[in-house]
């Protein structure tokens, strides 16, 4: 997947410590098509590599609309679109991509925690109103991103924390249909809350790493990389993606903990042992595929496709 340039057309303050960018083709040209739950993985100019949830109008070709929180206590990224990218500023976009599609069902409940709220706004847009109902919570009003495009919304609940207290998931989850689609995005307190009240059909998007819950095994593993035309030597406590960047500097990756999918390779012979929280328990099964950034090798070799 090629990266494209895209200028910022516009900056707006969408909440406290949120920014909204607006992206655009410079030369005016419509933009790839997206379906609610698409991220793109955006190239700042210091050449740092983050992923945003795409939540605008997927009718609009063209522009992309992101949300970005400010996280100062972050790696970086969000800072630097805060402090240094403006109307004008000239970003890498790849994509889209979307690894949190939107399933067909009679019933949807959303949940939403602070910056959370991205990805879902185009899926309730694209949705009757009747079919569907948002539990999203905040820190504050005041810290709640596009809270006034919502407010008018039937089906809304919003939840400021330091006004209302945390939002009532036993409440909210307890009376639901079972065949109801609930779909959750935010704070990993808030996913692993939901998971453990929830036994319907689930679907997360996460903004950073899970909890490990399995070690990576010990020992090293031989790796080949096919098309390169070179193997090497993988020691414990190295991680793949280490040893093929210093063979492959330009392999594409970002948030070195297996959860955005940008390293994402083609397993050719070998079984991988995944620690990623992207690919489905049936994509890991199959073998086929692995995030390099924690992926090892569940043996002593690998063969993959770079």
């Amino acid at each position: 997947m090629s990266i494209v340039r895209l200028t910022v057309r516009s900056v707006l303050r969408e909440a406290e410590g949120v920014l909204g960018l607006v992206l655009v083709d410079p030369t005016g040209a419509d933009l790839a098509p997206w379906e609610p739950g698409a991220h793109v993985e955006v190239t700042l100019p210091s050449g740092t590599v983050r992923h945003y949830s795409l939540c605008g109008d997927p009718a609009d070709r063209s522009a992309y609309r992101l949300g970005v929180l400010r996280e100062p206590a972050g790696r970086g990224g969000s800072e630097e679109i805060h402090t240094s990218v403006g109307v004008g500023t000239v970003l890498g976009v790849r994509g889209p991509v979307n690894r949190f599609p939107l399933v067909p069902a009679e019933r949807y409940l959303f949940v939403a925690g602070g910056i959370g709220i991205t990805p879902l706004l185009p899926m309730i847009r694209s949705l009757p109103a009747e079919s569907w109902s948002l539990l999203y919570g905040g820190r504050s009003l005041a810290s709640m991103a596009y809270r006034e495009e919502l407010a008018g919304l039937p089906g809304v609940t919003l939840v400021p924390q330091d006004t209302a207290g945390l939002p009532d998931l036993d409440g909210v989850l307890a009376g639901l249909p079972a065949e109801t689609a609930v779909y959750c995005c935010g704070p990993e307190g808030l996913l692993r809350a939901v998971e453990e009240r929830w036994a319907g059909p689930l679907h997360l998007e996460r903004f950073g790493a899970a909890p490990a819950e399995v070690t990576p095994a010990a020992g090293g593993f031989e790796v080949e990389l096919r098309r390169t035309g070179r193997s090497l030597r993988v020691e414990s406590g190295r991680t793949l993606l280490d040893a093929v960047r210093e063979v492959v500097p330009g392999v594409a990756y970002s948030c070195e903990e297996g959860w955005c999918g940008t390293c994402e390779t083609k397993v050719i012979a070998g079984t991988p042992e995944h620690h990623d929280c992207v690919l489905s328990e049936e994509e890991k099964a199959s073998g086929t595929t692995m995030m390099i950034c924690v992926g090892r090798a569940c043996g002593g070799r690998l063969v993959l496709d770079l």
